[in-house]
C-alpha cells in the first residue's frame, strides 16, 4: 500500500491547480501526469524554494496554452508529430511513462477479478456489448459470476491524452473502432457519458452502478477502484503492475524517434501491459523568458535524477538514464538559452 501512502502524503487530489507564487514555474495539461508532478513539486519546493503552478486541465488544454505562450510548458500524453512540432516551433520530450487501466463498478467484483481483451473492450465502447453477462465477457471470465447489469460507459469529455492512449489502443485491436471512431485526444463517442479529467472519470465510475471507465493507474489506486486485467498482444492475461508497465516501455526506440515521437500501446511481450503511454513536455524553442524556461528545465532535470523513487511509488516508469542524456542534449541544441543552465 506504499502507493496510496505516497499519494496521500502529496495530497495530489486536493486541487487541480498547484498553488502559485511570483517565482513559480508555470505549466498546464495532462491529468495523467498530475500525481507525479504534484509529488515532485512538493519536494522540489522544499529543496529549492521554487514552486510549480501546474493546471491539470487535460492534454488538449496544455497544447493550447503552450501554443498561446501563456505557460512555460505544456504536458500532453499524445505526442505531436514531427511536422506539428516544427510548425509550432516546439521542442518535445518525454517526462515519464505510465499506463491507462479500465475500471469498473460492479457489486462483488474486486480489483483484478475481471478480465477483458481489446476487441471486447472496443465493442463495449462501441455500444455493441451492453450487459455485463454478455457471452463475450463470460468467455473471458470462466467461473466469475457476472451480473446482468447494464453497462454504463464513462469517457472523457475534455481534450485528453489519456483518451488518445485509450483510443489509439482500441484502434490497433479493433478494425471497427479504427474505421468508425479512430484515435485522438477527442473523438465522437458512440455511447456513454462524459466526465472531465481522470478525476471526473474516476468519480463518475465510482458513483455509477454498472459503469466502466478508463483512468491513469494512480487514480484507480487512489480511489480504490476495481481495475480489470487485460489480454495483451501476446495473448496473455496481465494485471496492471509496475513490472507490466516497465515491460511495455522497455522496447521503446527513443534514440531513433524524431522529436521523441513514440507510442507505447499494444506493445509486444508476454508480460507487457497493453494500454501504456508516455507524457510529453512541450516547450517553445525560443521562449518568452529564457529565465523561466531555464527554471522549468532545472525542475525536469531534478525530476529525472531525483524523482525516480517517487515515480516508482506512484507506479510510473522513469525514463532510462541513456534517454535522459539524449533529452538534455536536445535542450541544449534546440531551446534558446538552455545551454547556460547545464
Amino acid at each position: 500500500m506504499k502507493h496510496l501512502r505516497t499519494i496521500a502524503a502529496a495530497g495530489f487530489l486536493a486541487a487541480t491547480v498547484l498553488p502559485a507564487s511570483a517565482a513559480d514555474i508555470t505549466g498546464a495539461g495532462s491529468t495523467f501526469v498530475y500525481p507525479l508532478l504534484a509529488k515532485w513539486a512538493d519536494v522540489y519546493k522544499k529543496d529549492t524554494g521554487v514552486g510549480l503552478n501546474y493546471q491539470s486541465i487535460g492534454s488538449g488544454g496544455g497544447i493550447k496554452q503552450i501554443t498561446n505562450k501563456t505557460v512555460t510548458f505544456g504536458a500532453s500524453d499524445m505526442p505531436l508529430t514531427p511536422a506539428d512540432v516544427a510548425k509550432n516551433h516546439f521542442v518535445q520530450f518525454p517526462i515519464i511513462n505510465g499506463a491507462v487501466v479500465p475500471v469498473v463498478n460492479l457489486p462483488g467484483i474486486k480489483a483484478g477479478e475481471l478480465a477483458l481483451d481489446g476487441p471486447t473492450l472496443a465493442n463495449i465502447y462501441l455500444g455493441k456489448i451492453t450487459k455485463w453477462n454478455d457471452a463475450a465477457i463470460a468467455k473471458l471470465n470462466p467461473g466469475v459470476k457476472l451480473p446482468g447489469t447494464a453497462i454504463v460507459v464513462v469517457h472523457r469529455s475534455d481534450g485528453s491524452g489519456t483518451t488518445f492512449i485509450w483510443t489509439n489502443y482500441l484502434s490497433k485491436v479493433s478494425p471497427d473502432w479504427k474505421s468508425q471512431v479512430g484515435n485522438s485526444t477527442a473523438v465522437e463517442w458512440p455511447v456513454g457519458i462524459g466526465a472531465k479529467g481522470n478525476e471526473g472519470v474516476a468519480n463518475n465510475t465510482n458513483n455509477t452502478a454498472g459503469a466502466i471507465g478508463y483512468v491513469e493507474y494512480a487514480y484507480a489506486m487512489q480511489n480504490k477502484m476495481a481495475y480489470t486485467k487485460m489480454q495483451n498482444q501476446a495473448g496473455k492475461s496481465v494485471e496492471p503492475t509496475s513490472a507490466a508497465f516497465q515491460a511495455a516501455a522497455s522496447g521503446a526506440q527513443w534514440a531513433s524517434a524524431k522529436d521523441f515521437y513514440v507510442i507505447l500501446t499494444n506493445a509486444p511481450g508476454d508480460t507487457s501491459w497493453p494500454i501504456a503511454g508516455s507524457t510529453f513536455i512541450l516547450m517553445q524553442s525560443t521562449p518568452v523568458s529564457e529565465a523561466d524556461s531555464g527554471a522549468a528545465l532545472k525542475f525536469f532535470d531534478w525530476g529525472y535524477k531525483n524523482g525516480k523513487k517517487m515515480a516508482a511509488d506512484l507506479d510510473y516508469v522513469s525514463m532510462p538514464d541513456s534517454v535522459v542524456t539524449l533529452i538534455e542534449k536536445t535542450w541544449k541544441e534546440q531551446i534558446k538559452g538552455a545551454g547556460a543552465n547545464f
